[in-house]
């Protein structure tokens, strides 16, 4: 029984990087083997990681169109390219979903991968999945089942809203969510109360605050990658109180 954790939320807000500070803290704890699915069509989830990308799903889906070879069935096909995008480390794995659908139809291309991506998943104990913000990729992961659904926003009321609507959106989908949290991340200055609709949504109890770090822009202007913070950096040690909170329930 794998334990799943994901992240959505308006772009900009920072949600990838609070993925790669999730899963340092996971991999710090044990929580292994992980699978990392970088399920936002603008993937860099491998840069927080500081691995490299290969390719992503999408190319593969989009080569069963015209480039499987004579003689190779389609599904012998996606799969030897789903083992050519898995990223494998010592410490975690990582797969990136990619571009949304192009022109044209893709049922096939959809169903094989979901079919895949299901079975890759049950190698794992642990996933953890970057969303883009609408929470498509849950339903086409065949990932119904998530233990922890972390939406991340900025302190603005756009941002906010954002998370909200997620949240409500989820509701709505064919799926199990055991728990929904808010981060509200890069606070300069903690307000003393959100807005109302925050607190009705989520709970007091689920709403968490992450104060803006300056290493994490010198890190990523150096290109360095951000799971690789030193253990002292303010946003390592106020997120790991975060995530033991979240993950000790």
């Amino acid at each position: 029984m794998s334990f799943a954790v994901a992240l959505g939320g308006k772009g900009g807000t920072g949600k990838t990087t609070i993925s790669g500070l999730l899963i340092r803290y996971m991999l710090a704890h044990g929580m292994k083997p992980l699978l990392a699915i970088d399920a936002d069509s603008n993937s860099n989830l491998n840069e927080v990681l500081g691995v490299s990308l290969e390719g992503t799903l999408s190319d593969a889906r989009e080569d069963m169109k015209t480039k499987v070879p004579t003689g190779m069935t389609k599904d012998v096909f996606m799969e030897m390219k789903l083992e050519q995008c898995l990223i494998e480390t010592e410490a975690f794995d990582l797969v990136a979903m990619g571009r949304p659908e192009g022109p044209g139809c893709y049922c096939a291309a959809n169903n094989l991968l979901s079919s895949l991506i299901e079975r890759l998943i049950g190698n794992y104990q642990y996933i953890l999945i970057d969303n883009e913000a609408g929470m498509e990729h849950f339903s086409r992961l065949n990932q119904k089942d998530i233990d922890l659904l972390l939406l991340v926003s900025d302190p603005s009321r756009r941002g906010l809203s954002a998370a909200c609507r997620i949240a409500q959106l989820v509701k709505t989908l064919p799926m199990n969510v055991a728990r929904v949290a808010l981060v509200v991340n890069q606070i300069r200055e903690t307000p003393g109360e959100w807005p109302e609709e925050v607190y009705s949504i989520f709970g007091r109890d689920w709403v968490f605050c992450l104060h803006a770090d300056p290493r994490i822009s010198q890190f990523d202007m150096e290109g360095k990658a951000t799971i690789n913070l030193p253990d002292d950096a303010p946003v390592v040690k106020e997120g790991n109180a975060i995530f033991e909170k979240l993950l000790k329930q």
